[in-house]
């Protein structure tokens, strides 16, 4: 069962923590770097398909790249508003280079994925 977070300050550092792959957050970077081109291409433009195809873009690629290597459920069937503002919050972060510092600071280090643990031997 999920933990039930009641503010995004305590959600945060559990959304990082679900992101601590730096392959996982590179696929999200991608994401949000193409859904917001996309965003603003069919705000610019006036087309609704630019639109819808920037939140599928953006979540598609986060969501395989749970897949493909956190193994984990991506955060956003639990908390969708929070997740999206983290997404975003992440990303801001990456770009200034503010990211290994809060990373750090809430110790998160990259983890073993499920799919890690079950061919180290197990």
């Amino acid at each position: 069962m999920s933990k039930r977070y009641t503010t995004y300050r305590e959600f945060f550092p559990f959304y990082l923590e679900e992101h601590s792959l730096p392959e996982t957050r590179a696929m999200h970077y991608f994401g949000t770097a193409c859904g917001i081109s996309l965003f603003v291409a069919g705000v610019v433009t006036g087309n609704g398909w630019l639109i819808l195809l920037a939140f599928i873009m953006g979540y598609a690629l986060a969501f395989l790249a749970h897949r493909l290597y956190e193994h984990n459920r991506p955060a956003t069937f639990t908390h969708p508003l929070w997740s999206f503002r983290a997404d975003f919050h992440m990303f801001w972060l990456w770009i200034t280079g503010q990211l290994p510092e809060t990373l750090a600071r809430h110790n998160v280090t990259p983890r073993k994925s499920r799919h890690d643990a079950k061919t180290d031997g197990a």
